[in-house]
């Protein structure tokens, strides 16, 4: 969380990190068909896409509250950890949890969502083969930007408009997968119904009709997270992520929270910063294949 934000903008700040917080918890929930507990959280299973990272890996929390109570340390979570040392100790038991609840996928991965715990886990992960990624939790905190003249608005997508979308991205990001990995990887976005009361699909067409930029919207007591977002790469640099964005903002413009998740090295965390979004708090993802 940025140091320079005043007192109470900081307390509000790390409150809304621990709604945002719950709500991922929640939905990855919701829409998951297995649920099995693990020292600090949970993991989230579906057999029917053994290769998805998102819909079979372990999610940890910062503590009881986040993570049905069964926290790392029996007092203190992610503090007592930086105060006892006991991060190696925690990490191998992640470690095992993760050997046995994801065998038989070809991956293994777990979601940290503490940025000091991610901290302290990741020289033992490294050691064990695992990748490092740190994401940043952004909530909207500017003015609603008004609509872009030239170009045109976003539209609701049903799940028949959106499928055929899905497998021509994925198309294009993997060509030499078969026809079966490029369908599930496609479908996976059926399940994403199930997590929230209130999950739609945008796009927003280029003069020719293509969907050019297309993203998700899961809205769930009070608070919103835009998912999801993805511009061809044909299409980047021609307005239509921010036509998209601003849509989705007025969308959601009832909500308590709007926040959304941005890979911490990549560029579109300043473009969300452009329009109004800040940083909560920062996530870490360990993973190996």
């Amino acid at each position: 969380m940025p140091a320079d934000l005043p007192p109470h903008r900081a307390a509000a700040a790390v409150g809304d990190l621990g709604r945002a917080v719950d709500f991922q918890h929640a939905f990855a929930r919701r829409k998951a068909p297995r649920v099995v507990a693990v020292p600090g959280g949970f993991a989230v299973l579906d057999d029917r896409f053994p290769g998805s990272y998102d819909d079979n890996k372990l999610i940890v929390g910062p503590g009881p509250e986040a993570s049905g109570g069964a926290a790392l340390e029996p007092s203190g979570g992610a503090a007592a950890l930086g105060a006892s040392g006991a991060a190696p100790e925690a990490a191998s038991r992640l470690l095992r949890a993760a050997d046995e609840v994801l065998e038989g996928r070809d991956h293994r991965l777990v979601c940290v969502d503490d940025d000091r715990l991610g901290t302290a886990l990741a020289p033992a992960f490294a050691a064990a083969g695992y990748e490092q990624e740190i994401n940043l939790i952004m909530a909207f905190h500017g003015e609603f930007p008004p609509g872009l003249p030239g170009l045109p608005e976003a539209e609701r997508l049903s799940l028949a408009e959106l499928l055929p979308v899905v497998r021509r991205d994925w198309r294009a990001t993997l060509p030499q997968a078969p026809e079966e990995a490029i369908d599930r990887l496609a479908r996976r976005v059926e399940v994403r119904l199930h997590g929230a009361d209130a999950v739609s699909f945008w796009g927003v067409r280029a003069p020719d009709g293509e969907i050019a930029a297309r993203a998700d919207l899961y809205v769930h007591g009070g608070v919103a997270q835009i998912e999801s977002v993805f511009t061809g790469e044909q299409h980047r640099g021609m307005g239509y992520a921010r036509a998209l964005m601003t849509a989705l903002l007025a969308q959601a413009a009832e909500a308590e929270l709007i926040f959304l998740v941005a890979d911490a090295s990549d560029w579109p965390k300043d473009f969300y910063a452009k329009l109004g979004f800040v940083e909560l708090g920062r996530t870490h993802a360990f993973l190996r294949t």
